[in-house]
């Protein structure tokens, strides 16, 4: 937890020791080969330790697209896998080996651990380059302003993409936990609300009918409808039963374009 309000959709080192598999999108359903430029990242520290995990987009064959408190101090490099299932992440060495590609880590430079949703972005720059039949893509600048002028905010639909907790609980035997990647079709809540989302971030469903996002879902994608525009990466959550609503960090305004721009990333 970054404050006392909101959670930070991120697992730590202490549950990627623990036994028994990691987590899933909150009543989301199995992605399959649907996303798979969608990836798991596990953090890792200067001396190779692994510290969390998170997810994240391939936006070109060498650039990770995720969340900033996945991406700050200490961490420092990302083990990265895209496979969608379970099974072949931990047979191939999770946490600590055997990603399809790692790198370097960054973060947005306005980044403040102390108010972690703003300027929630980061990226990893890969040693080798992943080749895939999809990438993400940015939104146009303001993009996500139209959104909100649209009569009934429920019909305004994202895709959300991670390997993140199903079901959280504080009694760990109730948790549903699993490394598949799976998908969610929440609605948009709320958009520039003075004092509470302002510019920078957006409210979306989080409950049985559309499902939501949960710990470990972190800098994973929000898709406008079913395109592959990235409307934002998956930042906190307003309890730690991951239930009522997700907030996401957008990539639709100037400060985080002009940073991703400096990567040679345009939307």
């Amino acid at each position: 937890m970054r404050n006392d309000k909101l959670f930070a959709f991120l697992v730590t080192a202490a549950a990627l020791a623990a036994a028994g598999p990691a987590a899933a999108i909150s009543d989301g359903e199995l992605d399959g080969s649907a996303h798979p430029h969608v990836g798991l990242m596990v953090a890792k520290d200067k001396d190779g330790n692994a510290i969390w995990r998170c997810s994240g987009t391939l936006m070109r064959n060498n650039l990770f697209l995720t969340a900033g408190h996945c991406t700050e101090a200490p961490a420092y490099t990302a083990e990265i896998w895209f496979n969608p299932d379970e099974s072949s992440i931990r047979a191939s060495g999770y946490p600590n080996t055997g990603g399809q590609t790692r790198g370097r880590t960054y973060t947005h430079p306005q980044y403040n651990p102390a108010a972690f949703s703003r300027f929630d972005l980061g990226v990893v720059l890969l040693d080798v380059p992943v080749t895939k039949s999809v990438y993400g893509r940015l939104p146009q600048l303001g993009e996500l302003n139209s959104l909100g002028k649209k009569r009934g905010l429920q019909d305004v639909t994202f895709t959300a993409v991670g390997y993140g907790l199903q079901r959280a609980s504080p009694v760990p035997e109730k948790e549903i936990r699993s490394l598949n990647r799976m998908f969610a079709t929440p609605r948009l809540l709320q958009i520039n609300t003075p004092g509470f989302t302002g510019d920078f971030s957006i409210l979306l469903s989080n409950n049985h009918a559309t499902g939501g996002t949960c710990f470990g879902d972190s800098g994973g994608p929000n898709f406008i409808g079913d395109s592959q525009v990235v409307a934002g990466v998956t930042s906190y959550g307003i309890n730690g039963n991951c239930a009522g609503t997700g907030g996401v960090y957008r990539l639709d305004t100037a400060d985080d374009l002009n940073w991703l721009a400096t990567f040679g990333l345009v939307p």
